[in-house]
């Protein structure tokens, strides 16, 4: 397949667009399967997001009829109660009410709810849960009946694309597109945890430039460096795994932030997005630096008391602060000039100072 138009148009989803405040980057807290199918402590995670400062909370529904059979592998055999990756996924079902408390729950704190489906049941499940968008996941982007049932919803969608090469992303893209759905596309990279050689940061900007919709980053170095580069490079969406403690159980808390280190992700992407929405002209100087300029540049100054009518010699004078007298650039114009008046040690010198030729 070639490569598909860019129409130059970035989108951006009614989620995704710049607030007042200049922010202009939608941080999503991942928790996937880290509340091992715990209630309790998937609330608990929504609390720690919350906490952190981020703007949407994520889980994954999966019902294990739906998206999976008994001869399912084992991508690493982590669990000591589940004989089967198809036990397993049924260990993580929650209860349509419980889904519909998780989502009142991260409303009620001010959080985005999204959960990504696994199937086309989870989408008819989460809909009427209602979300504030879709995520696919990186094993999703060729679920034709799942990603045909996303369309139909009309709402906003993000794209993992760990494990696709391009023929594949543009596909799915495309499917998107012709929906006129709003659409971000991640660059991810399935490892846990990722190296800093596996990250991929170019990806972004040949997404951005291949299909013309916002883009962003989806992390698993378990570490908040990837997600600030990703930010100063113009991400519009970073998901980053979140862990309550590196001590607790599962395969993804090595590819984890704590809470801790996400508030601190946020605090840096925050602090990123003014300095990209404030360029600096360094053309000229603003009246804050005028000031400034004064009290750390230098003056030509006499090295020793000096008597009028003395034909100033580079030894007579040096460069001191504070910058309130001729320039210290202006040092070799000074030599040879003669003093109109007796001058003092120290003291900078300016132009009545000197015998006018």
């Amino acid at each position: 397949m070639g490569e598909p138009e860019n129409t130059g148009n970035t989108q951006n989803s009614s989620w995704l667009e710049s607030p007042a405040d200049e922010r202009c980057c939608t941080i999503i807290a991942e928790v996937a399967q880290a509340h091992d199918g715990s209630l309790g402590l998937a609330h608990a995670y929504i609390d720690a997001a919350a906490q952190a400062g981020v703007d949407a909370v994520k889980f994954q529904t999966h019902i294990a009829a739906a998206e999976s059979t008994a001869r399912e592998p084992w991508r690493t055999k982590f669990s000591l109660q589940d004989d089967t990756r198809y036990d397993y996924w049924r260990r993580m079902e929650f209860s349509p009410d419980q889904w519909h408390g998780l989502k009142q729950h991260a409303q009620d704190s001010g959080l985005m709810f999204l959960s990504s489906p696994f199937s086309v049941e989870a989408v008819e499940l989460l809909t009427q849960v209602g979300v504030a968008g879709w995520k696919i996941a990186s094993g999703e982007v060729t679920n034709a009946p799942m990603l045909n049932a996303i369309a139909a919803t009309g709402l906003p969608v993000i794209l993992s694309t760990g494990i696709s090469p391009f023929d594949e992303i543009d596909t799915t893209v495309q499917r998107f597109k012709a929906k006129d759905l709003d659409l971000a596309v991640l660059q991810c990279t399935t490892k846990y945890p990722s190296p800093p050689e596996a990250i991929g940061l170019n990806v972004m900007g040949e997404f951005r430039d291949r299909y013309g919709v916002a883009v962003g980053l989806s992390d698993h170095s378990g570490t908040i460096f990837p997600s600030l580069a990703a930010a100063t490079l113009g991400a519009q969406v970073i998901e980053v795994h979140l862990t309550i403690s590196r001590d607790l159980f599962g395969p993804d808390v090595p590819a984890s932030v704590t809470g801790s280190e996400l508030s601190q992700l946020v605090e840096g992407v925050r602090f990123i997005e003014r300095m990209r929405a404030n360029p600096i002209d360094k053309s000229h100087i603003d009246d804050g630096a005028v000031e400034m300029r004064s009290i750390f540049f230098k003056s030509v100054v006499p090295r020793e008391n000096i008597s009028a009518d003395t034909v100033l010699e580079a030894r007579h004078i040096t460069t001191k602060k504070p910058g309130t007298g001729i320039p210290a650039e202006k040092f070799d114009e000074v030599i040879g000039r003669v003093l109109a008046r007796d001058v003092l040690k120290d003291e900078p010198l300016v132009e009545g100072d000197f015998k006018q030729t």
